[in-house]
This record gives C-alpha cells, sequence and structure tokens, in this order.
C-alpha cells in the first residue's frame, strides 16, 4: 500500500521502518518542527535516511499542509505518536482516511500522559487502541485494540518499551491492512465510561509521604523514568526512581514516622509512609546523576530520622 505518516519520535520512527521493511510505499513522512536547540527528531532522520520525502509544517491546519497530502495520493494517513492537532480537512484526504494510534484502552485514559496514569492509578492492566482521529480528543471510534496486563512492580518504562511500544508497531500494520482491504469495523466509542487526564509533570509527581504505602508506591512507578516522582529536603529536589514497597500489616509495625528516613543500606535508603516504607534503590538529586539509594543518601547527607518533604 501506498502511505503517508504523520508522527515524530522513536515510536514515529519505528512505524516507519516497519511499513518499509515490508515493502509498503510510504510517500511521505510529516513531523512537527524540531524546538530551538532540541535533539533532531528520530523520524524526521530515518526519514532522510531512507530517501522518504519528509514535511515539516508548523501547522497542520494550513492549506499548504493540506495540499501537501493531497499531491501524495496515498491509500491511507498513519498518525504515529502525533501531538500537532490534525484537522478533518487534513486527516479525510487519504484514499482510505487515517488512523491514529493511542497507548491506552479508549475512552479510557483519553490525553497526552495515558501511559502513566494506569499505572499512578494502580490499574491492572492498559492497552493500545488504534482509531479513527476526530477533532475531539481521542474521541474517534475504535478500530483495533490490544490489551496487556499491568503487574504490581511494573514502571511505566517496563509498560511502554517491553509492550505498548512494540504492540503498538503490530497493530498499526495490522489496522492498516484492515483498512485498506475494507475489512475492519469502527466502534463508536462508549461516553458513559470515558476518562480523561491531563500531562503527568512535576505538580502531578510530587510524592506526599502522608499517602498510604501502596499510593506512593504507584505513583513512583508510574513516573519512572519519566518525569520522575520527587520530594524534597531542606527545599533540595529529589526523584526518586527504582524503589520497592514494604507493607505492614500489624499496626504500630512500622519503623519511624511518616516521611523520615527510616534505615540506610548498602544498596539503598527506606522512608516511612502510612502502612509501610519505600525502599529507594535508584534515584536523583539536584546536583547528582542517577545514583543508588545509598550514594544519594551519603551525597545528600541523608541519616536515619531526616526528614523528607521539607
Amino acid at each position: 500500500m501506498k502511505i503517508a505518516i504523520i508522527g515524530q519520535q522513536d515510536f514515529g520512527k519505528a512505524v516507519l521502518e516497519a511499513f518499509l521493511a515490508r515493502g509498503d510505499e510510504v510517500a511521505a513522512v510529516f513531523c512537527a518542527p524540531e524546538k530551538e536547540g532540541a535533539r533532531p527528531d528520530p523520524l524526521r532522520l530515518a526519514a532522510e535516511g531512507a530517501g522518504v520525502r519528509t514535511f515539516q509544517f508548523a501547522s497542520l491546519k494550513t492549506g499548504e499542509a493540506r495540499d501537501a497530502m493531497a499531491t501524495l495520493a496515498v491509500d491511507i494517513g498513519v498518525m504515529a505518536y502525533v501531538l500537532q492537532f490534525a484537522p478533518q480537512d487534513f486527516v479525510s484526504i487519504p484514499k482510505h482516511g487515517t488512523i491514529q494510534y493511542h497507548p491506552s484502552l479508549l475512552p479510557l485514559y483519553r490525553g497526552p500522559s495515558s501511559i502513566n496514569w494506569p499505572i499512578i492509578r494502580g490499574d491492572t492492566k492498559t492497552g493500545i487502541t488504534i482509531f479513527r482521529p476526530t477533532d475531539g480528543l481521542d474521541e474517534g471510534p475504535v478500530i483495533l485494540q490490544k490489551e496487556t496486563p499491568i503487574s504490581p512492580d511494573d514502571t511505566l518504562g517496563t509498560v511502554y518499551f517491553d509492550r505498548l511500544f512494540p504492540l503498538g508497531v503490530q497493530a498499526m500494520l495490522e489496522a492498516a491492512d484492515l483498512v485498506v482491504a475494507g475489512r475492519h469495523t469502527e466502534v463508536v466509542q462508549d461516553e458513559s465510561i470515558a476518562s480523561y487526564e491531563g500531562w503527568c509533570r512535576a505538580a502531578e509527581s510530587r510524592i506526599n509521604w502522608s499517602n498510604h504505602v501502596d499510593f506512593v508506591y504507584d505513583l513512583i512507578r508510574g513516573c519512572n523514568p519519566a518525569p520522575g516522582a520527587w520530594t524534597t529536603q531542606g527545599g533540595r529536589k529529589i526523584q526518586i526512581f527504582d524503589a520497592r514497597k514494604h507493607v505492614f500489616r500489624t499496626f504500630g509495625a512500622v519503623k519511624g514516622k511518616v516521611g523520615e528516613v527510616s534505615g540506610i543500606g548498602p544498596e539503598s535508603f527506606r522512608v516511612t509512609c502510612q502502612g509501610g516504607q519505600i525502599e529507594v534503590f535508584k534515584g536523583k538529586g539536584e546536583d547528582t546523576k542517577k545514583i543508588s539509594g545509598a550514594e544519594l543518601a551519603a551525597a545528600l547527607g541523608l541519616t536515619v530520622g531526616t526528614a523528607l518533604g521539607t
């Protein structure tokens, strides 16, 4: 088939390479212009390296963008990790329209941080959706979905890189084949169960040590590796990445006060919260790189009894 890819970054690059590897014709790639000082977009570099025509429009809402798509005469448009708004008069130009990837089980977790939130909320499954883009945010009819479990110790990194990324690439190929062959179905999303979550950024990733250990641990793993759950000590920011939770079911069994460093070992340090402790194996201070919990404790001068969140 003849396709146009709209996307960016590593996921867009992987989708491009997957279509090229099986012999499809990629007529062009549309990717957002890089911001000043940013690293080159991997999708743009891959497209240029493969001799694929590349467009970088500041907006896909312009006549210039529409004209570029129209001249390609492609069978289908494929949106692979797109942060630009793509209007209907752009996505409807390909012969069989356009399909889009979203890393959640729509209509759950619409929005830009849809991988973080199911983990932060303690969900036991997530997945990917291929759907028709509309002018509403992640609201179009569903063509294909694939589920994957979230284990109790999964992180954003393991869920995305080990499962949602490769699942998404293969699902884009499968969905494109179904649509072009006219063998697909389109299921309208159930608005009664729809949910939207905004960005998971610094404000959302701050740790409240007064929360139950389960909630604290889910926040840490849902923000690992990005944006990184964080706390403070004496006004200094401390990011926490690799961690383990220790739950104590017996009243009074938890050592230390909530938010206090309750132990320091050869590889880690522990922080008390409601119902248990968080053992920190990897973290980062304002003036350090990612280092082991024990190294971080030493670098920051943490001792048993040091209060975090201050």
